[in-house]
């Protein structure tokens, strides 16, 4: 019996993703674990492996297509399996045993798309709009009337590609219309402009992060600190694992170092290992700590899990598996949910202070600064040492300035006495 392959949830926070690439194509063998496509979310690209063997039946969708949970992709079973009726009787595909949904109705034919003539976004049952989330976000933003758009998306659905379409066309809605009208340009004027630059449309990816940077500066009372430290025992302990001397620690880094001292400092002050929604603190019990990674396709932020709990060496080797997975598109959405406090390091750039953006809704982050050399007097003589600086950005509606500077101050200590850290 043929098997309907379904949308995989994505994490509490997606709802719908969009399908980017076909790795399989009809006529197909294919095997258990086989890669059958790729997802894009607003976060990061993943592929989807095959739960079944067997023959790809037919596709039920297409690349580009923004799809919800739950959705039917495509049907694998044995060659000349009927899958007219996905839901029919007996000899027709059945839904993957994963799903806990009800299989989709007849979904019958995907490929046939509505005549934009003939629908709008309102031809949902009792005419209420049916759209995904980003497709509203976009419409709210730009202004454009979602009832306007052609909808080309699963069960008559506008997705964000119908809205974007609209604003490639230059049609707006009711809600652009109303605002004042501008007086159109020269056509000259504007051909000259537009030789002046080129247009590059914003990725998925940079997207959801300024909405994301905007929402955290607009929506919090963001103040940074800064203090530093002698970084001279974090550096003898690093040059102690790379030569072998402390065993399985030859590839330990800075950067692991500092989330390592982050996670055991934290539990000592609960709120900032904590949500702040503006009504009450989520005060969290594991340390799910997030570091900021840079990427081709813009900044991710991977969580470590329970970090409070592991080992320096488990905290380095953790990292860089997320940071691998994060730079070759592979992170899921679960692996950047559910973070409580955030670091970011730019040290490695040379930055000597910075003043980093609040992940929401949490209600701090770290920034780690370049090693710096610095002079000082003991008995009167100067003294040259190697100091890091740290930048913690708090939310001042959570967290007053005071609990913030001794977060950081015990941060800082923790650090300057790093063996003794690892002593505990």
């Amino acid at each position: 019996m043929a098997n309907i392959v379904l949308m995989p949830q994505l994490g509490i926070s997606e709802d719908s993703a969009v399908l980017s690439q076909w790795r399989v194509k009809e006529g197909e063998a294919v095997k258990a674990g086989q890669i059958l496509f790729t997802l894009e979310t607003g976060k990061s690209s993943f592929d989807v492996e095959s739960e079944f063997e067997g023959t790809v039946l037919k596709l039920l969708c297409g690349e580009g297509d923004e799809l919800p949970i739950k959705a039917p992709i495509c049907v694998i079973g044995e060659p000349g399996e009927t899958v007219d009726e996905p839901n029919g009787a007996d000899g027709a595909a059945k839904p993957a045993a994963e799903a806990s949904v009800p299989a989709v109705p007849e979904a019958a034919a995907p490929e046939t798309r509505p005549a934009p003539a003939a629908v709008s976004a309102e031809n949902s049952a009792g005419g209420r709009l049916h759209s995904s989330p980003r497709a509203r976000r976009l419409a709210e933003k730009t202004g454009i009337d979602l009832a306007a758009a052609v909808p080309t998306g699963p069960e008559g659905r506008v997705i964000e590609r119908d809205v974007q379409k609209l604003l490639d066309e230059g049609k707006i809605g009711a809600a652009a219309a109303s605002s004042p009208a501008t007086p159109e340009k020269m056509p000259a004027a504007v051909s000259a402009a537009e030789a002046a630059y080129t247009v590059e449309p914003l990725s998925r990816v940079r997207r959801v992060i300024a909405e994301n940077m905007h929402r955290s500066l607009s929506e919090m009372a963001q103040l940074t600190l800064t203090a530093s430290f002698d970084a001279t025992a974090l550096i003898d302990f690093r040059k102690a694992a790379k030569s072998g001397a402390v065993a399985g620690l030859e590839a330990v880094t800075y950067n692991d170092m500092v989330l390592f001292a982050v996670s055991r400092t934290l539990p000592e002050f609960p709120y900032f290992n904590a949500h702040f929604t503006g009504e009450e603190f989520r005060l969290f019990r594991a340390v799910n700590l997030g570091f900021a990674c840079d990427t081709e396709k813009g900044l991710l932020v991977p969580v470590i899990r329970d970090a409070e709990t592991l080992s320096l060496k488990a905290v380095s080797e953790r990292a860089k598996a997320l940071a691998k997975a994060a730079q070759n598109g592979q992170l899921s959405p679960a692996d950047m949910q559910d973070g409580t406090f955030t670091v970011s390091n730019l040290g490695s750039l040379g930055i000597e202070s910075f003043t980093p953006v609040i992940n929401p809704p949490q209600t701090g982050i770290l920034g780690v600064n370049t090693l710096e050399t610095r002079v000082r007097l003991e008995n009167d003589a100067p003294v040259y040492y190697t100091a890091m600086s740290l930048s913690l950005t708090f939310d001042h509606r959570a967290v007053d300035g005071a609990p913030a500077a001794r977060f950081l101050a015990a941060l800082a200590k923790n650090l300057e006495n790093f063996t003794l850290l690892l002593a505990k």
